[in-house]
């Protein structure tokens, strides 16, 4: 799957993966209010198999596909929400 990820430039090392590019319609309000701007920063290529640093592409692409939208939160953020670095 074709997923785009955007940083967000008001809360630091907070990133949002969308199934389309731009979609940001598929955001809950909240959620885009909260993140402000957002801003490119990486096109790829996702499957269930491909390893990433933080979270697993499997939980990234099941998101995806139920919603439209991955949140991934910073590290210590995570941590203190029960230790994801992702939304669920």
């Amino acid at each position: 799957m074709q997923c785009f990820v955007y940083a967000s430039r008001r809360k630091p090392d907070t990133y949002v993966w969308l199934s389309r590019r731009d979609g940001f319609e598929l955001l809950p309000k909240t959620l885009h209010d909260m993140l402000g701007e957002l801003r490119f920063a990486l096109e790829v290529a996702l499957d269930a198999e491909r390893r990433l640093p933080r979270d697993d592409a499997g939980q990234i692409l099941s998101h995806l596909t139920e919603r439209g939208w991955h949140l991934q939160l910073p590290v210590e953020e995570a941590a203190a929400i029960g230790g994801a670095t992702s939304t669920h």
